[in-house]
């Protein structure tokens, strides 16, 4: 993980997805949803988005726990690739830590590594954005 990998947006290419997260515990699922939705509009099938799912989850829930709140989550989708970038407002960077076996949770990172081809950070105006790609078959 690096922040100096972030995927770049194509100049011509639009962002298919861009979500305005609410400052609140809804925010995950509301992601959640709007990440579906679109992936199953651009002919993804069903029994590809769990991993997708679940780190989109957890990468809102970080920015709402850890961020100062989550702002934005957007989502580009090209070749198979995906790539989802959530931004939240924080100043505080993202660190990948071994969590306790008694531990109930600091999971999140651990398992956006272990469901993305790569995931990493890169600090913005006003916050930061944490980002996670993933290959998925052309639909």
């Amino acid at each position: 993980m690096t922040t100096s990998r972030m995927p770049q947006r194509a100049a011509a290419a639009a962002v298919p997805l861009r979500v305005l997260l609410p400052a609140d515990v809804t925010a995950p699922a509301l992601a959640r949803h709007e990440v579906r939705a679109a992936l199953l509009r651009f002919g993804v099938r069903e029994r590809q988005l769990d991993d997708v799912l679940l780190a989109t989850s957890e990468l809102v829930t970080n920015a709402f726990e850890h961020g100062e709140r989550p702002q934005r989550l957007e989502m580009d989708f090209d070749g198979g690739r995906l790539t989802l970038r959530v931004h939240d407002t924080g100043r505080l960077l993202p660190e990948l830590r071994a969590p306790s076996p008694a531990e109930a949770r600091s999971r999140g990172l651990v398992l956006v590594q272990a469901l993305s081809l790569d995931w990493g950070f890169e600090r913005c105006p006003g916050g930061k954005y944490v980002w996670a790609v993933f290959q998925l078959p052309d639909a």
